[in-house]
């Protein structure tokens, strides 16, 4: 971890956990990429340390031209910017509780020193816990809760996260980031939850040509959907208000596009398609208060069961 990763302040809280994404393959309406640097902007966040690029990343593939270069921008002959891969270290809070927050990009080569050095990482900030973002595109409901898969990497985690309200995985295939550090955090007895969305895409090409269709590049329902979910499972207290209210929006926003698109091709009947994935679609709600009032009832009610005892 010494050679791959700086740190240029150590916080320390009574508790202290670790919100990870990066840009990705499993970067579905950017809720791995772009929601991490949303929290870092929302809470002020202050850059803590970083995990050094060296060995990680491919400067080329032969046949593919700049799919995976550097970005360079020169101004008259002189280079002003040169994009390299970065990831990043970020912290919020206060003596209690901490958060880290990590975005980086997801590397080309040695996965296992990557992996190995960003578990390192959390544990020599005392993490306790980490939670790892992603998402999935999927035709679904866009009007709806997004659903959220869950992976864990300890067993007995399993029956606290069914409070989550998610679907556990049973994905086999290519391993994103998240899935990889899911296996080697549990190897080192280490909390890692994996909790990935699934965001609404519409592929209408066939019929409309290349380009046509709906995409949610920024889908803000889904970064709620996972902010709740963090919230209650890592007791942090991000304000979720600015969230709820670009959600709405975004339900706005497809709604005139459907609308758009049912004008520009009636035949396709995509307002009649969209009502169909609705009818087909078992919304699954999270709702953390539902937690509050069943401890809180238990309390009333067990108090008075004390009191009626002691009569």
């Amino acid at each position: 971890m010494a050679e791959a990763v700086e740190f240029t302040e150590h916080p320390t809280a009574q508790e202290m956990v670790l919100i990870a994404g990066w840009r990705q393959w499993a970067d579905g309406g950017s809720v791995s990429s772009a929601l991490p640097q949303y929290l870092v902007q929302q809470t002020n966040a202050r850059k803590i340390g970083t995990l050094r690029p060296d060995g990680f990343y491919l400067f080329q593939i032969p046949g593919t031209h700049d799919l995976v270069r550097p970005v360079v921008r020169f101004d008259d002959g002189y280079p002003r910017s040169l994009d390299t891969p970065r990831n990043e270290f970020y912290f919020t809070g206060d003596e209690r509780r901490g958060v880290v927050i990590f975005l980086g990009d997801e590397p080309h080569l040695d996965i296992e020193r990557y992996a190995a050095a960003l578990l390192d990482a959390a544990q020599t900030l005392g993490v306790k816990r980490i939670v790892g973002l992603g998402g999935v595109y999927g035709e679904l409901p866009y009007d709806k809760e997004r659903l959220v898969s869950c992976i864990y990497s300890l067993p007995t985690m399993k029956d606290s996260l069914r409070r989550l309200s998610v679907t556990f995985s049973d994905y086999h295939g290519g391993a994103s980031i998240g899935s990889y550090l899911c296996k080697r955090a549990g190897e080192r007895n280490m909390e890692f939850i994996g909790l990935y969305a699934f965001v609404p895409t519409y592929n209408f090409s066939g019929a409309l040509g290349a380009g046509s269709g709906i995409r949610l590049e920024n889908d803000f329902m889904a970064w709620l959907g996972v902010m709740k979910r963090v919230n209650y499972l890592l007791k942090t207290t991000f304000d979720l208000a600015d969230l709820e209210d670009k959600a709405g929006r975004v339900i706005e926003s497809v709604a005139a596009k459907v609308d758009e698109l049912d004008r520009a091709a009636p035949q396709l009947n995509v307002r009649a398609y969209m009502e169909r994935l609705s009818d087909d679609f078992t919304e699954v709600l999270f709702d953390p208060l539902a937690d509050v009032w069943e401890q809180e009832l238990r309390r009333i009610f067990g108090d008075s069961e004390g009191d009626e005892a002691d009569v």
